[in-house]
Parts: C-alpha cells; sequence; structure tokens
C-alpha cells in the first residue's frame, strides 16, 4: 500500500486513507470512553450508604480508635511504642482532644488490622 500512496493526491489520500485511519481509531475510542464509563460509575457505588441504620451505628474517630485498640488487647502505651509516637499522644486521639495525622492514622490501622479506608467508614461524617 505505501507504494501506491506516493502517487496519491490529497483528495484521494483524504478519500482512502482517512477512512481507513478513523476504522483502526474509532475502536480503541469507544473503548478507552467505555472502560472510563464503567471506573467511575464503580467508583461512586463504593460510597458509604447514608441510610438511618448506617449513620447510627457510625461513631467518632475517637470512639473507633479506642475501640479497635481494645479488641485488639493493646495498651495505649503499646500502641505509641510500635508506631513512634508517645502514650499522651495516643490517649488525646482517644479521648478527641487532636487527631492522629494520616501517617499516623494508616500506621493505627495497620497495627490493629484494620484497612484504613475501613476505620474511615466506621467514623460519623
Amino acid at each position: 500500500m505505501e507504494g501506491r500512496l506516493i502517487g496519491l493526491g490529497p483528495f484521494e489520500l483524504i478519500v482512502f486513507v482517512l477512512p481507513a485511519l478513523l476504522a483502526r481509531i474509532i475502536p480503541w475510542v469507544l473503548f478507552v470512553t467505555v472502560c472510563v464509563l464503567a471506573i467511575r460509575w464503580f467508583v461512586r457505588q463504593d460510597r458509604p450508604r447514608k441510610d438511618p441504620e448506617s449513620v447510627a451505628v457510625r461513631r467518632s474517630l475517637s470512639e473507633v480508635l479506642r475501640s479497635h485498640r481494645e479488641r485488639c488487647k493493646m495498651t495505649q502505651e503499646f500502641v505509641a511504642e510500635k508506631i513512634g509516637v508517645s502514650r499522651q499522644a495516643v490517649s488525646k486521639w482517644e479521648s478527641g482532644a487532636s487527631e492522629p495525622s494520616t501517617t499516623n492514622l494508616v500506621k493505627v490501622a495497620r497495627l490493629y488490622g484494620v484497612d484504613p479506608a475501613d476505620l474511615l467508614r466506621e467514623v460519623k461524617a
């Protein structure tokens, strides 16, 4: 086909080459578009429910942190030592006086054997 392209004028190139290129490109564009739409739909489906039952069960971050620590039978001192903060910091997180940084929250969640996203889903908005 390359040998035939050399002798073609601009009109022939548009008539013969453009449809061939579009025939190869359009399916990929449609495929990518469908994939993007499917991913957007899937991500939106993962939102927490807002029905009264699920909202009533949610607690504050301090309550969630304390309950997970107690479930794991860990002391505040042990948690503090494992994640590299003071026992007072853990106490403040559990009393609601302050909140852990994102890094410390991830460390605490891993220490408790919980996915950080699941831990945050338990927290009321």
